[in-house]
């Protein structure tokens, strides 16, 4: 039993050294997504397609970052140009599968993640197995033409698998997300409101504030009054002056904050300096962001059997705000810093979090019952996850995305790309867009991308793809939109992958794969436009 005992405790000890080098190895990140972020980028699942320079910097930010498990596709072999522009790759590597060769100088990196490798071209997988895919959270396609992207997007959203697109050409690059749906609890906007809801305090709220006296002739007291409840004071003396109203117009505003200040014992009392500087939070209350209020009124949150977990702890966040919340959101249950006594905030910050456990409790109980009426285990979603999304439920976020086939077909495209003509100045960037489905018509046509020859062909390259240009803008209805600066960069590009733009590309990509990971931030929108010609992006969302 001893020796059992003592090889129990060798095991905790390696488990706990353990979790210690990966909070050490991963600290920084840790702060940003926390350890839920950390665990889904571990579980995650990941597939390359070419191992180019792009597609190395985005895969080397995930290894890094600790993802699950990637594996890397790619039919060719390292050349002598893939020595320029990819960091990973030297003299040693040549002639060898690229493949093999970014898989085994990415695992030294991180040796937590598992990194696989098949020597074979996407498009050759693409039509032998396509079920390939279905084993992946997220297929990463780089540097891959129009027509084969079409037919991947098609297969990865029959596995409803997430498809994050990553392309460098010469000077230029986008990255392009594609799925049907992405929800998004953890959005994390730059600019959160306390929702301290002094404009409609709950019954707790108010009897624990009446414990309070703004009359107090302890000076030392005085001044240690959270502003919150000096505020929520001062509301119940208004209210009783004007029947029971809050102050509406500017006038009446400043008159209120006259009355704040006034309950001042001495200039020196920063707690009633915050009080009149939230002043507005009586009056102005958070509101709901446009995007809150579409995913209330979305079709998808009048549920079935069939619908996500999200969609249904929305519908149970719209019988809450039905009844229980009386039209508010469920609190958070966060307060910011006050000054005052620790035992007053804390005191404060109880009754707050008492408030939010409450409202969970009221949002849980419409989850257990929708999950029950639709048929399903009313377990199934647990009391965690309510939590977590009541807690961000004022900054949720949904995302769909047309497919490859539907932006190539032309007219929807066109529609949106008229109203930025003339393309010039900041409307520039949207040629980029074009010229990128121009250079996949010339390469399907001559088989090779414009320039690729030799630099004589440049000239007589430019004219045939200026001649594509301006057929293709005229088919989406936008004339005159391609300049011939444009044409004659990218001949001149000559289907150039260049690393200091794949990084630039690469990184924006494995930025856009965390987030998708994750679940947390707000993906991009549309397809992302890089030009580093001018260092300037745009976001073109269809």
């Amino acid at each position: 039993m001893a020796h059992a005992n003592g090889g129990s405790g060798d095991e905790q000890k390696k488990a706990a050294a353990a979790a210690a080098t990966r909070s050490n190895k991963y600290d920084r990140q840790l702060r940003i997504w926390g350890e839920h972020g950390q665990g889904a980028l571990e579980q995650a699942s990941v597939c390359l397609l070419n191992c180019g320079a792009t597609g190395s910097e985005a895969l080397k930010n995930l290894v890094l970052g600790g993802i699950g498990n990637v594996t890397a596709v790619d039919g060719g072999l390292v050349q002598e140009s893939d020595l320029g522009n990819n960091f990973l790759l030297s003299a040693e590597n040549l002639g060898q599968p690229r493949a093999k060769s970014m898989a085994a100088l990415l695992q030294e990196m991180n040796d937590s993640v598992l990194i696989d490798h098949i020597d074979a071209s996407p498009e050759s997988l693409l039509d032998s197995d396509p079920g390939f895919f279905a084993r992946f959270t997220l297929v990463i396609a780089t540097q891959m033409r129009d027509r084969s992207l079409v037919i991947l997007d098609e297969v990865c959203r029959r596995f409803s698998v997430m498809l994050l697109v990553a392309r460098s050409y010469g000077l230029t690059g986008y990255v392009r997300i594609s799925l049907r749906e992405h929800a998004v609890i953890e959005s994390k906007p730059d600019n959160t409101v306390s929702d301290l809801r002094l404009h409609r305090p709950w019954p707790e709220l108010t009897t624990f504030v009446k414990e309070f006296n703004l009359e107090t002739e302890d000076s030392l007291v005085h001044k240690h009054i959270p502003f919150a409840i000096i505020l929520l004071k001062v509301c119940e003396e208004w209210r009783s002056k004007h029947g029971g109203a809050l102050p509406s117009t500017t006038k009446e505003r400043s008159e209120f904050k006259s009355l704040v200040a006034s309950k001042k014992q001495a200039q020196d009392e920063d707690n009633y300096k915050e009080a009149v500087a939230a002043a507005s939070k009586v009056w102005s209350p958070p509101s709901l962001s446009s995007e809150v209020k579409a995913i209330l009124e979305d079709g998808a949150a009048d549920v079935d059997s069939s619908s996500s977990d999200f969609w249904i702890l929305v519908a149970a966040l719209k019988g809450f705000v039905a009844s229980e919340g009386g039209g508010e959101f469920p609190l958070d249950g966060a307060i910011p810093d006050m000054h005052s006594f620790t035992e007053y905030y804390i005191l404060l910050q109880r009754c707050y979090q008492a408030k939010a456990e409450s409202d969970v409790s009221a949002v849980e109980a419409h989850v257990r019952s929708i999950l029950s009426q639709l048929g399903r285990d009313p377990d199934s979603i647990s009391r965690a996850a309510i939590k977590h999304f009541c807690k961000n439920s004022r900054n949720l976020r949904v995302l769909r995305y047309s497919s490859l086939a539907e932006e190539l077909g032309l007219k929807e495209v066109g529609a949106k790309l008229q109203k930025y003509l003339p393309f010039e100045g900041d409307n520039a960037n949207y040629a980029i867009y074009l010229m990128f489905r121009a250079v996949d018509r010339f390469a399907e046509e001559f088989g090779r991308f414009p320039g690729a020859m030799a630099d004589e062909t440049v000239e007589e390259d430019a004219a045939k793809l200026g001649a594509i240009a301006h057929k293709l803008a005229g088919e989406i209805g936008v004339d005159g939109g391609v300049s011939e600066e444009f044409v004659y960069e990218f001949s001149r590009f000559g289907g150039g992958e260049i690393h200091c733009v794949g990084a630039v590309v690469g990184g924006i990509a494995s930025q856009e794969a965390i987030k998708l990971v994750t679940k947390q931030f707000t993906p991009t929108a549309g397809t992302l436009i890089y030009n580093a010609i001018s260092s300037t992006t745009t976001i073109f969302q269809l």
